[in-house]
């Protein structure tokens, strides 16, 4: 399951931007995560749960936003959401065409509690 190596990851950043901000603890972490990330939403749940278990974000609140996968074409500019990978425009049939969204994997926010 390599969501639990992206959670530690994650967990990491987290801790760090915590300290930086000489935090006691954070109470919410925001995690964008495309469609097509190739990251399970159970899998990942689970291993957030984990890897914040005895961190400074023990009792975060863990908010999961996940993108829609989404394709533009080069040739007609219409935008459009994608079947599968291979991205044909359902309005001119081109195969020029490029995803705009649904990879992403990020952190967008972390609110954490300073004394």
């Amino acid at each position: 399951m390599h969501e639990l190596s992206i959670a530690m990851s994650i967990m990491e950043i987290v801790s760090a931007e915590a300290e930086a901000a000489g935090a006691d603890k954070v109470s919410r972490i925001e995690l964008e995560i495309g469609a097509w990330s190739g990251v399970e939403p159970d899998a990942i749940t689970l291993a957030m749960e984990e890897a914040v278990r005895g961190s400074i974000a023990s009792k975060a609140e863990l908010i999961f936003l996940w993108t829609k996968a989404m394709a533009g074409c080069e040739d007609c500019c219409n935008e459009f959401q994608p079947e599968d990978v291979f991205k044909i425009c359902p309005y001119c049939n081109s195969l020029n065409t490029h995803l705009l969204t649904g990879k992403e994997l990020k952190i967008k926010s972390i609110e954490v509690v300073t004394n």
